[in-house]
């Protein structure tokens, strides 16, 4: 355990993390139109056990109970994602004011609560009629983004302090349109760098909407993006590991702060994708490097790399660690890491302000408990909180500016492609019943936030009760 002060930075954001798809329920409610996650958890077979986000957590329903619960818990801030279907149905064109207003609803309970909201532009949901039209294969999806970002600006903007583009772009290309395991399920070596690509303009005219907007004119709120971080290492000392490691790192984590920090991609890219990687304009970058506010990372694990002749595309795979601690995932359990890759983004990129926006862990956990039930006990989540929130904190004392923390995810949600078999949440859900009941780590958390991270090195945090509050 770290020895440095427990104290963290005055006015430091403690919070839990969702995305609207996951957690929100009702997709197709309020005159919303599908999106590409409604489609494909529809397409038989994509889905584990054929789940869907048709009720989730019914959290567009029941978001008034969830702030309930988030102010039990002490909460400084959520942060959460808006459905672009749920604003513009058909991706562009007409507002749905109902969508509109469900999310000026949510933002004012927060408010109201004492509750900072970080608003998530886009996190993987796109509606489907953009898809029909290239989704973000089609250059014009940059302008898409920002027309629909701008909608939000100008109604929320007054209300919302962090404003979030693209989450984890490289999940959005590697899974949806390079291996297919999320939505929209393509599978293409030269369909991945464009999207890519076409990712990264959006974001920047996202960013240059928000300046341009009301909101962003009278510098009432920030703006940044979101990346997932996750630091790979050699297996071993072979020349070809090491080799396979950097075509990893490059490939996951280079791609999109290179662009976006330093106005090109990694030489390697080129020689992962072959054939497939195109030429870009250079004009491209001065978009995608669109001046920003914050960086978001998340992060859940380090990838061990060992060499995988044939492996498209890297030629490299992460492998298992003897003896490590793995979660219910099959992620390792890697604390210093967190450490490592927050230093590494303000070596390596910027020294803009940090948040860690998305960090937690799926534990085997049951799925129905008992109705008299008051609080499940969950250990090993519990520690791993602790141990990467002492890492937040080494990386602080090493002199990175980080502003606040954010647990994956407040729900059990819908976890993608794995349905309801992995469970994240700080609440327990019963998808059944949709009875929400803390666990051991929902009180850790609020020790935390109550103390501003006093209570870190205190090993009785967690035991306590949640407050009632009126």
């Amino acid at each position: 355990m770290s020895s440095l002060p427990p104290v963290f930075p005055p006015g430091f954001l403690w919070g839990a993390a969702t995305s609207a798809y996951q957690v929100e329920g009702s997709p197709l409610a309020d005159g919303a139109g599908p999106s590409i996650w409604h489609r494909f958890a529809h397409t038989p077979g994509r889905v584990t056990n054929g789940d869907t986000g048709d009720v989730a957590c019914d959290h567009w329903r029941r978001w008034p109970e969830d702030v309930a619960w988030m102010k039990r818990m002490g909460l400084s801030a959520y942060r959460l994602s808006v459905s672009w279907s749920r604003i513009l149905p058909s991706g562009t064109g007409g507002v749905n004011r109902a969508g509109l207003d469900g999310y000026a609803r949510l933002i004012d309970g927060l408010l109201a609560a004492g509750i900072a909201p970080m608003v998530t532009l886009y996190h993987w949901d796109l509606p489907a009629a953009l898809d029909d039209r290239g989704g973000w294969l089609n250059r014009d999806s940059a302008s898409w983004f920002a027309d629909y970002a701008s909608v939000l600006f100008e109604a929320l903007g007054d209300r919302v302090p962090l404003w979030g583009t693209i989450n984890e772009p490289w999940v959005v290309v590697d899974g949806g349109y390079l291996h297919g395991a999320l939505a929209p399920g393509h599978r293409s070596a030269f369909e991945a760098p464009r999207a890519a690509h076409h990712v990264l303009m959006a974001h920047g005219a996202a960013v240059r909407a928000f300046r341009a907007s009301r909101a962003g004119a009278a510098g009432v709120g920030k703006i940044g993006i979101v990346v997932n971080l996750e630091p790979k290492e050699a297996a071993t000392d072979r020349p070809e590991d090491i080799a396979a490691t950097a075509r990893a790192q490059a490939q996951m984590n280079h791609h999109y702060l290179d662009a976006v920090f330093l106005g090109r991609y990694p030489e390697e890219l080129a020689g992962i994708y072959g054939e497939g990687w195109p030429q870009f304009d250079p004009a491209d970058f001065a978009l995608i490097g669109e001046p920003m506010d914050w960086v978001g990372v998340n992060y859940y694990s380090r990838g061990l790399t060992e060499d995988a002749p044939g492996l498209w595309p890297t030629q490299a795979r992460t492998v298992k660690n003897p003896g490590a601690e793995y979660t219910d995932i099959d992620w390792e359990v890697y604390p210093e890491g967190l450490t490592r890759v927050l230093r590494w983004v303000r070596e390596r990129y910027t020294s803009l302000p940090l948040y860690v926006t998305e960090n937690g862990c799926a534990l085997p956990e049951p799925t129905i408990l008992p109705p008299e039930t008051r609080r499940l006990d969950d250990p090993r989540r519990v520690a791993y909180l602790r141990a990467h929130v002492a890492a937040v904190r080494d990386a602080i004392a090493a002199g990175v500016d980080v502003r606040g923390y954010f647990a994956w995810s407040l729900l059990d949600n819908l976890e993608w492609g794995h349905g309801f078999t992995k469970r994240f949440g700080l609440l327990h859900v019963d998808h059944t019943t949709q009875v929400r009941t803390p666990k051991a780590s929902a009180s850790f958390v609020q020790a935390l936030a109550v103390s501003n991270g006093a209570a870190l090195d205190d090993e009785r945090a967690g035991q306590q009760e949640l407050p009632e509050v009126g």
